[in-house]
């Protein structure tokens, strides 16, 4: 028993069962013992790999996106480059040495990180050097602003509500034999039909505040994650732990917990908050459209034998269908005037 399952375990026994969106924060960002807060969980040596880890050209034609989105609302001289959940900085990193080729850009670009981990803070200050850092999505400058986030959404708490023959019942965590187990306690509504439905609390809010700073300052924000593009009922939770699949009650803090995005109920809060909602696309879609496949083509022929073919086998992940292409959804929203974006709109 890790020495979160038995914080956990003593809170449950004095105050009864645990809403499985404060277990999955206490297990993510306990300030001591929470899984991001104690350990840099990426690549082989970790527990996963996200894009910017895979390939270069991830971050690269962000880079170009930023470009693009950057004179679409008028290339305003001073604006914050904001990431959400930035990781080891890798996304940024690629990122800043992309927009070199506009100088402009560059020289008004204020890096903004919103951060909690001590551990990754440290990885990002040796890759970048001196930027901003915030814990919330409150304390972000009032100035245009140029926000990303991928792979952030799906590590934030959910709930899970079921119904079963027209009852409600919410999941949350118990005690059995002194181990920690799935139960259901009585709830109120959330949805119409039967079935188990999952709702972020903290994802609407933190989207609601984007889209609000976004009304307010003007900008716009990519979000890139797995998920679907429509509210569904389904049971998405899953823990992974040096790359496999475990149980998410098995060892509290040492494992990451993740759900899949709904999309459909994040766009609508960046909406609420007054951002406007841009055509959605695959990842696949996206990274095409940017120029996947002639950055891949260029880089390539500089490398040989064995390089030469990781290095498309890269690309080729975060693009293909069958692969990262079609799972990892890509979302746009901007302030209302402003030209078309490439490539959700037209330009």
């Amino acid at each position: 028993m890790t020495k979160l399952e038995e914080l956990i375990a003593a809170m449950i026994e004095a105050e009864g069962p645990m809403p499985l969106d404060r277990y999955m924060a206490l297990c993510l960002g306990h300030p001591q013992l929470g899984y991001y807060m104690t350990r840099d969980p990426f690549g082989a040596a970790g527990d996963f790999t996200t894009s910017p880890e895979i390939s270069q050209v991830f971050g690269e034609l962000i880079g170009v996106w930023l470009l693009n989105s950057w004179a679409a609302l008028g290339s305003p001289k001073k604006f914050a480059l904001i990431e959400l959940g930035p990781g080891r900085g890798t996304l940024m990193g690629d990122i800043l040495r992309a927009v070199k080729a506009v100088p402009e850009f560059a020289k008004g670009a204020e890096v903004h990180l919103v951060e909690t981990s001590p551990v990754l803070r440290h990885l990002q200050k040796a890759k970048l050097g001196e930027v901003r850092w915030h814990d919330t999505v409150e304390s972000l400058p009032a100035m245009p602003s140029f926000i990303i986030a991928n792979e952030f959404f799906d590590a934030l708490p959910i709930q899970q509500f079921e119904n079963r023959a027209g009852r409600w019942f919410q999941r949350c965590i118990g005690l059995g034999n002194g181990e920690l187990k799935m139960g259901l306690v009585p709830s109120s509504p959330v949805a119409g039909e039967e079935g188990l439905y999952e709702v972020s609390p903290v994802s609407k809010a933190i989207a609601e505040d984007l889209g609000n700073h976004i009304a307010k300052h003007g900008g716009a924000a990519l979000v890139i994650d797995y998920g679907h593009l429509k509210s569904a009922a389904g049971d998405t939770l899953q823990a992974l732990r040096k790359h496999e699949f475990t149980s998410v009650l098995d060892s509290p803090g040492e494992a990451d917990i993740t759900a899949h995005v709904d999309f459909e109920a994040l766009a609508k809060a960046f909406i609420s908050g007054g951002a406007e909602l841009l055509p959605m696309l695959t990842q696949g879609q996206f990274l095409k459209a940017m120029g996947i496949d002639m950055r891949t083509e260029k880089l390539a022929a500089k490398l040989e034998g064995q390089a030469l073919e990781d290095f498309k086998a890269a690309s080729n992940r975060l693009a293909d269908a069958a692969q990262m292409g079609n799972l990892f959804k890509v979302m746009a929203v901007a302030q209302k005037v402003r030209q078309p974006i490439y490539p959700f709109e037209e330009t």
